[in-house]
């Protein structure tokens, strides 16, 4: 018999459970299964899973448990890992045609870190096309509906991940980062995500070695087991240049962090960006609950540069190399967002790079500048509420057209630019009743008291209705009228004729 609220629980109190012997891993997995086989249906959360290994890994984390001596912190948790991702044995698809097949022989570094503390990799979260949009949807296991409401995106690329969070299927996700990848959709499936600091986490597959646009990151449902996740990630790997040796109990003791002492500073559209007049609305809302509660709470002016045009040549640069040898081989087998970006990449010059290079430098200084007068800086995450996840991306923001798929993203992607942490934190829900995420930024590698910051804010919010953390109703939370899986066209595949050649094929995200 399922205990009452199990599922509901943080991770936290999951593994203290486990450790108190008032609760088995084995116990907890079935729970998640069976919550799996009700709702992952009507949300299309999880990709490829392997429940035989996951059950046989929880009884072994079980007696272990029983003789106190688990494998690490935390032996014996399912999680689940982001479908960009590569999981030993698993099938990881990118959620793309080509890859459909492959079933990698070793984990990415992060998920093997996470294996070694004893996590147990139970499924794959749903991705867009190689992590290409804010709109979890791929001709390989179709969308993702937001659980609140399986009409609407979960948000991209990890929705999958979000969505599984949110709707109680999984306590832990795994998540990256390259334009609000993480940060979007847990702001719209009311969860927490967090872009650490480009250092934190090795990133050993990113494309390009010495440029930190893009990050991996935990995503959680409460601050706390968030950290417990980044605790475990965070190191250094010589293969990520960027990457720095970790700190031994990092992040498992933050400082100590009072509202009333925090200078703040705001953002309605981080210079400039388009945002829908509700969203605008909703976040002077949040401001007025916040700033009687901080020392000082004061507009920020984020115009920092030309963040859109920086960011674009970067992404472009990142995607050539990560997919233009693949595309040019197999081009019948991408999509329209990916050849965007190979297509913008190729107008781009030299001397663009050049530019781009140096206009993040000094997007970073003046973040720099700007961060020495506030401890934190808040803002929306996302400028629009969900929308329909049959569009593909949304074209047009309070009357301003979007001039590329990836646009609507703005108040994301000029966050990565500088390479400082971004946590999103569930706030309440917006004018149309959906979760709303408060974006926080903190200062270049302040990782530690940006994430106490926040865990002083989740408190406060977690007080009252308005800006606590929205629960959705599995139950009760719409269907979607268009089936989540009727886009698909290219299912997964094991049969040795699909086979994938990965040896081209690189994620940018």
């Amino acid at each position: 018999m399922k205990q009452e609220g199990l599922l509901e629980r943080s991770a936290c109190d999951v593994l203290a459970a486990f450790e108190a012997k008032s609760l088995t891993p084995s116990e907890y997995l079935a729970a998640c299964i069976e919550e799996i086989s009700c709702y992952n249906p009507k949300v299309n959360a999880l990709a490829a899973m392997d429940v035989h290994a996951a059950i046989a890994l929880a009884a072994a984390a079980t007696k272990r448990w029983e003789a106190e001596s688990p494998l690490g912190p935390l032996d014996g948790l399912p999680i689940g890992v982001k479908d960009l991702q590569n999981t030993r044995g698993l099938l990881t698809t990118y959620g793309s045609v080509q890859m459909r097949s492959f079933v990698p022989d070793k984990d990415t570094l992060m998920v093997g870190r996470l294996r070694a503390a004893g996590a147990i990799i139970l499924a794959k979260t749903n991705v867009p096309e190689m992590g290409a949009g804010g709109n979890s949807r791929n001709l390989v296991w179709g969308a993702t509906g937001n659980p609140f409401d399986a009409n609407l995106i979960a948000g991209g690329s990890s929705g999958g991940s979000a969505a599984a969070l949110a709707a109680n299927l999984l306590p832990l996700c795994t998540g990256s980062d390259t334009g609000g990848s993480l940060r979007m959709p847990a702001a719209l499936c009311g969860v927490v995500g967090y872009r650490p600091s480009v250092d934190v986490i090795a990133h050993t597959t990113r494309p390009l070695g010495w440029s930190g646009i893009s990050v991996l990151g935990p995503m959680a449902r409460t601050v706390d087991d968030l950290t417990l996740m980044l605790s475990v990630c965070q190191g250094y790997d010589p293969d990520d240049p960027l990457s720095t040796p970790p700190v031994i109990g990092r992040f498992k003791t933050l400082p100590s962090t009072e509202l009333k002492e925090l200078r703040v500073g705001f953002s309605e559209d981080f210079g400039g960006a388009p945002v829908d007049q509700g969203i605008r609305e909703t976040f002077r809302d949040r401001l007025d609950v916040l700033r009687p509660q901080v020392k000082e709470c004061r507009a920020a002016d984020l115009n920092l540069g030309d963040m859109d045009r920086c960011f674009d040549i970067l992404r472009a640069e990142s995607f050539g190399v990560a997919f233009g040898e693949a595309v040019a081989q197999e081009p019948e087998n991408f999509g329209a967002h990916i050849k965007d970006n190979l297509a913008l990449g190729e107008t781009m010059t030299l001397a663009d790079r050049g530019w781009a290079h140096a206009e993040q430098t000094n997007i970073l200084r003046k973040f720099n500048e700007l961060m020495a007068n506030f401890d934190v800086i808040v803002l929306p995450t996302s400028p629009v509420t969900p929308f329909e996840w049959t569009k593909p991306y949304v074209d047009e923001i309070d009357g301003q057209k979007m001039d590329i798929y990836y646009r609507w993203l703005a108040l994301c992607y000029r966050g990565s630019l500088s390479g400082a942490p971004s946590i999103t934190l569930p706030c309440g829900r917006d004018a149309a009743g959906m979760p709303f995420g408060l974006q926080v930024l903190g200062p270049m590698r302040g990782d530690e008291q940006l994430l106490s910051t926040a865990k002083a804010m989740e408190n406060f919010f977690g007080r009252s209705e308005q800006t606590a953390r929205p629960l959705a109703n599995m139950a009760r939370a719409p269907h979607s009228k268009v089936e989540l899986t009727s886009i698909v066209t290219h299912p997964p595949s094991l049969c040795s004729e699909t086979a994938s050649n990965s040896s081209v094929m690189r994620t940018a995200v």
